[in-house]
């Protein structure tokens, strides 16, 4: 999922500090994903996908070839 995330911020010339201020959702939560300390959830998923104008199955789709 990050990598489509990170695509989007290039895409978009944008950072994950301004999807955090634009969205709500915080830094750490962005760092974890990154990492992989975490997956994100749906309701996150859609804030994203609505943020980057793109469907919400643009993230899931991935989601679902890793398993």
């Amino acid at each position: 999922m990050y990598k489509k995330f990170q695509d989007l911020l290039v895409k978009n010339d944008t950072t994950p500090y301004r999807v955090h201020k634009d969205t709500g959702i915080s830094t750490a939560t962005l760092s974890d994903w990154k990492r992989g300390r975490s997956t994100p959830k749906v309701d996150k998923l859609l804030i994203l996908s609505n943020y980057f104008n793109v469907p919400l199955e643009y993230f899931l789709e991935e989601e679902t070839t890793k398993q």
